[in-house]
C-alpha cells in the first residue's frame, strides 16, 4: 500500500531584517531528512516578496506548507504566575490578566498562552504560565507576505521559541536529552538583534531580545578601518591574515552585546535562585572566529557555538551540504521552525 510510505514536509521560514532563510525538512516512517534549503540577502522590507519568490525558484521544495515566525517590539512574552485553573479555561482567563502586561489595545492583539512545570516563587493555588502577544497587523502582514508568494502558511511562532524548538529537535536526532533541572541558555546573534531564551531541561523559563547584532560589530570595523560597510562585513566573515585587526576592532562591541547579555542571566538567576550553567551560540551575526572565546570570557562560564543541523540526514540530490555546514550557525531559528513538522497538528 503505497500511500503508508508517504513522505510529510514543512518549509521553515525564517525572514529576517538582513537575510531570508528557507529549510525543509521531511519525515517518512520516522526519520528526518534535510530536503531544501537556500537563504537570500535582502536590504529592505520591500524586497522581501521578490527575494523569498527568488528562493523558491532556486530551491526544489516539496511543499507549499511553511511555519515563519515574529519578532519585535510589537512581541511581547511573560512569564506570569495566576491562580491555578484547568487549562481548558486558560486561554479565556488569560484576556483577563493580560491587560495589565499589555502596552497595546487589547483588541488589536493576538494572545496565546500555555501552562508551565516550574513551581519556582509559586504560592498555594498558582501556577505559571507564558503569555504571548503580538500586535494583531503584524501576524496579519506576516501571513499576507507569505500567501502572496504562493505559500501556505500552517502556523506562525516565535523566534525564542523556534530557537529552544531547534535546540530540542537536535538532541533529539542525535539521541541526547537535557539534564533535569539543568540551567541552559541559548543566544542567537541575528544582524540587527540578539535573542535569549533561558531553559530549564526542555521548559523555556526567560526569553528576552536585544537590539544589538552582527551589524554593530561590523560597524566597529567601518569605523576602526574606513571600509565601506559591505568591505566590512566580509572582513569580518572572512578575516584572513587580518584576524588579529578584526578582533581588536570589534572588541567593544563584543563585550557591549555581552555585557547586555549578562544583564539578563543576572536578572533570571535572582528570579530564580539558579545559575544559567552553559550557553550556546547561534546566529549569522555572530560569525566571528574565536567570539565563543571571548564571551566566554565575559559571561566566565561555558560557552560554545552550536550547530541546529547536526545528526539530520541531508537529502544530496536537492540539497548543497557543504553550503548549509557552511551555513549552520545560523540555522537555528529557521531549523526549529522546520522541526515543527514532529507535533503534525496541521
Amino acid at each position: 500500500m503505497a500511500f503508508l510510505n508517504r513522505r510529510k514536509s514543512l518549509v521553515g521560514l525564517d525572514v529576517g531584517s538582513e537575510c531570508i532563510k528557507a529549510l525543509e525538512i521531511s519525515q517518512e516512517r520516522g526519520d528526518f531528512l534535510i530536503t531544501g534549503y537556500g537563504q537570500i540577502d535582502v536590504n529592505s522590507e520591500d524586497a522581501k516578496e521578490d527575494a523569498i519568490n527568488e528562493l523558491l525558484r532556486t530551491c526544489s521544495f516539496k511543499t507549499k506548507k511553511v511555519a515563519s515566525a515574529v519578532s519585535g517590539r510589537s512581541l511581547i512574552v511573560r512569564f506570569l504566575n495566576i491562580v491555578e485553573m484547568p487549562e481548558d479555561n486558560l486561554n479565556n482567563a488569560i484576556r483577563y490578566e493580560a491587560d495589565k502586561y499589555i502596552p497595546f489595545d487589547i483588541d488589536n492583539v493576538l494572545l496565546d498562552c500555555q501552562k508551565l512545570e516550574d513551581t519556582t516563587g509559586l504560592s498555594k493555588n498558582e501556577m505559571k504560565v507564558i503569555l504571548v502577544a503580538v500586535k494583531r497587523e503584524i501576524v496579519d502582514d506576516q501571513y499576507q507576505l507569505l500567501q502572496n508568494c504562493g505559500l501556505q502558511p500552517v502556523l506562525i511562532d516565535v523566534d525564542a521559541f523556534a530557537l529552544s524548538n531547534a535546540f530540542e529537535f537536535t538532541r533529539m536526532v542525535n539521541g541526547e536529552m537535557n539534564a533535569e533541572g539543568k540551567i541552559t541558555a541559548l543566544v542567537d546573534i541575528g544582524g540587527k538583534k540578539t535573542c535569549i531564551n533561558i531553559l530549564r531541561g526542555h521548559e523555556s523559563l526567560f526569553t528576552r531580545e536585544i537590539y544589538m547584532g552582527g551589524s554593530d560589530l561590523t560597524g566597529y570595523i567601518a569605523k576602526k578601518t574606513g571600509l565601506e560597510t559591505f568591505e566590512s562585513e566580509e572582513l569580518k566573515r572572512n578575516p584572513g591574515d587580518k584576524a588579529d585587526d578584526v578582533t581588536e576592532a570589534i572588541l567593544p562591541g563584543i563585550e557591549e552585546i555581552g555585557s547586555e547579555i549578562n544583564l539578563s542571566f543576572d536578572y533570571f538567576e535572582n528570579q530564580y535562585e539558579n545559575n544559567v550553567e552553559e550557553i550556546y551560540l547561534s546566529g549569522g551575526g555572530g560569525r566571528v572566529t574565536g567570539l565563543d572565546e571571548a564571551l566566554e570570557k565575559i559571561f566566565e562560564r561555558r560557552t560554545m557555538t552550536w550547530n541546529p543541523v547536526e545528526g539530520i540526514g541531508v537529502d544530496p540530490d536537492l540539497v548543497d551540504a557543504e553550503l548549509l555546514i557552511e551555513n549552520s550557525p545560523s540555522l537555528a531559528v529557521v531549523t526549529g521552525l522546520a522541526s515543527r513538522i514532529v507535533e503534525k497538528t496541521w
